[in-house]
Order: structure tokens, then sequence, then C-alpha cells
């Protein structure tokens, strides 16, 4: 019998492989348990077409992701907080403020996770933050930071 992997199966194969079973084995165990189906040319063609879609699906990901690490390349974010007597910030930017900014100011919508800050923002001046989309995307923000008396 000819079963189609839904699941990895431990000493028999990744998903979407073929695998010829033993009828027991395959009817009882492997399509018992959800972790495989009858090989028919109907389940193959399913398979692939849902991996295709699946590609396509990650692909425009990847595209978008792209779009959003050039729109963060040529923006320059900017954040006014207020300073002290010696002119550093009452607490510390953080990556929660850098997001909502991003949102509220441009519009793009970026998880706070995304953000590498080495060192927490507590100064004024311009900052340089990598930002990590996923799918190996990095971009380049630059930051603003202005100090306000208020």
């Amino acid at each position: 019998m000819k079963v189609l992997l839904t699941k990895e199966v431990k000493g028999l194969g990744k998903a979407g492989e073929i695998h010829e079973v033993k009828d027991g084995y395959g009817r009882n165990f492997l399509v018992g348990k959800g972790m495989a189906e009858i090989a028919t040319n109907e389940v193959i063609n399913r398979w692939k077409a849902e991996q295709k879609r699946r590609a396509e699906k990650e692909a425009q990901e990847l595209e978008r992701l792209k779009n959003v690490a050039k729109e963060l390349a040529s923006v320059t974010l900017k954040i006014v907080q207020k300073v002290g007597a010696n002119g550093s910030l009452y607490g510390a930017i953080t990556k929660e403020d850098l997001s909502a900014a991003l949102m509220a100011q441009k519009g793009i919508e970026v998880d706070k996770k995304s953000f590498e800050l080495k060192t927490p923002i507590k100064s004024t001046g311009i900052y340089e933050i990598e930002v990590k989309l996923g799918h190996g995307i990095h971009a380049e923000l630059k930051i603003d930071v202005e100090g306000s008396n208020v």
C-alpha cells in the first residue's frame, strides 16, 4: 500500500513523501493516527496544490517584507521624550515605544520583537537600529530622539 505522509514519521520519512508500507501498518497506524493518507491520484494532486499555495503565500510574504525593509531604510523616526536637567531622558526608549511610534508616524506595523536594541536608548541624539523582519531580511532604522522640558 502506498501512503502519503502528512506528518514526519520516525524511521519512515518526512511529510510529503510517498512510501510503500504494509497494509495493516498503513491503514491501522499511519492513517488511523492521522500521520498519512492513502496515496491516490486525488490525494497526491491535492497535496501538490497545497504545497504550491504555501510556496506562493511565502513568496508574497517575502516580497512584503522586502518592501517594508525598503521603507524602513528611507524613514527617520522622530521621538520626543522628557529630559532632565543633565540632558538624559526620563526612562528609556523601549522596543514597544519604537513599534508604536513607527505605526503612529509612518503606518508601518513591525513587531516589537523585531527591533535589536544593544543598549537602551537613554539620551537624545540620532541612532541607527537594526530591525530583523524574518526570512533573513534585515533593515536599518534611523531614530531621532529629541528632548522636551514639558
